[in-house]
């Protein structure tokens, strides 16, 4: 039976689990990333990936220590400068604008795939050892290493396991963590989609009474859409003949950018708020959606998963100046009270907005219209606003701030 070693293993190569083994294999750990299958490395460069992500300046940060950001720029990735959001209903308005706090831009609109594309490139110059495909069979921790036993035979034993395999996470079932959290009654369709306006550089959202509208820029006159609805509309939209489809989307974006046009597929997917009780166990730790999960109405999802990701390596290398066990509890706990609160904190801010604006009564909808009213015009409110779009507002781990 083949065996194996290295600090920590990753499993989970999506955004979060890539960038989590990239950073401690630059930081000197040895780095096992475990990974069901490798993800695409090529794919026809006309077509667009439905899955796309918000990208902070806190997680721009990331990637550039990573040395992944040259690959996702030199690939495809939209700046914007502008989030304008309403509601569907009354005058109530606010504009965001990067040139308020002396930033370029507010963030980057990104396919998901080029993210994943750009951090397996680095693996090679970084160290990662990668076991792809790999899948977990058993998981035993005792008082100084995890072992894991992989479906083919091969043995790894690690001082740490780190869970970056998404929502239905099976190390965080193998290490019997319980969550808690329900099922939204809504689903997103997303799609790419062409602007007979274009998309002036702007991140636009509209609440309306099924769930909100996102419209995130892609290139001069492309968006991607996240249209969060009810599971029925939204199977519903998906199968609507594409000209019906593109007069019901142009109509709910109240024509902000012209004639919207549908290109290639649609897709849907359940939306869900998900908390896993604790993020760590003796030799264990979560991250990204295996602990934690939101609505993607302010696109904070992978942002926080890339804190996660770096307050962990943190975590661990101050762990390793003091000599401690990379999988002990004292290391481990430094992590979850980095982490816990503040994505406790975004959970409960994204589902109280989610209920505020999907709710139907008057009085809610005057607050509503009020309450963006006034933030639009109160300029210091409106910057700290904006300040939190990039990531801002905490204190950030070390690979989430400014390269020197």
């Amino acid at each position: 039976m083949a065996e194996d070693r290295c600090d920590v293993c990753v499993v989970g190569g999506g955004m979060v689990g890539a960038a989590l083994a990239c950073g401690l294999a630059r930081r000197g750990f040895s780095v096992v990333l475990l990974e069901k299958r490798k993800p695409a490395m090529s794919w026809d460069t006309e077509s667009f990936d439905l899955r796309v992500s918000a990208i902070t300046r806190a997680s721009q940060h990331l990637l550039q220590h990573l040395g992944a950001w040259s690959f996702i720029t030199d690939d495809r990735a939209t700046a914007y400068e502008h989030m304008h959001v309403w509601d569907r209903a009354g005058v109530g308005e606010i504009h965001f604008d990067a040139a308020d706090i002396g930033e370029p831009d507010l963030g980057h609109i990104i396919e998901n795939r080029v993210i994943v594309r750009a951090l397996w490139r680095t693996f090679d110059e970084a160290g990662v050892r990668v076991i792809a495909p790999g899948a977990i069979d058993v998981l035993k921790t005792d008082d100084n290493q995890t072992e894991l036993i992989l479906s083919d035979g091969h043995r790894l034993t690690t001082q740490l396991v780190a869970g970056a395999d998404g929502a239905n996470s099976q190390v965080r079932a193998l290490a019997g963590i319980d969550t808690r959290g329900e099922p939204y009654d809504q689903h997103a369709v997303v799609a790419t989609v062409h602007t007979e306006s274009g998309n002036a550089a702007t991140a636009w959202q509209r609440f309306m009474a099924n769930g909100p509208l996102a419209l995130l820029p892609m290139r001069d006159d492309l968006v991607s859409i996240v249209w969060s609805t009810t599971p029925d509309e939204a199977e519903r939209l998906c199968r609507l003949p594409e000209s019906e489809f593109n007069q019901l989307l142009t109509e709910a974006a109240q024509s902000r950018l012209g004639r919207m046009s549908v290109m290639g597929e649609r897709a849907a997917f359940p939306l869900r708020i998900q908390h896993a009780e604790c993020y760590v166990q003796k030799g264990l730790a979560l991250v990204g959606d295996a602990a934690h999960v939101i609505h993607p109405l302010a696109g904070q999802g992978v942002n926080l998963g890339f804190l996660d990701a770096a307050a962990l390596i943190d975590a661990l290398q101050r762990g390793r100046e003091h000599d401690r066990h990379l999988g002990s509890l004292a290391t481990l706990r430094t992590y979850e009270r980095a982490r816990k609160g503040h994505n406790t904190a975004t959970q409960l801010t994204m589902d109280a907005f989610k209920h505020l604006f999907s709710n139907q009564s008057m009085l809610l909808s005057t607050v509503r219209n009020l309450g963006l009213g006034a933030a639009g015009r109160i300029p210091p409110l409106r910057r700290l606003f904006e300040r939190v779009a990039l990531g801002y507002g905490l204190e950030l781990p070390s690979l989430s701030r400014p390269p020197l």
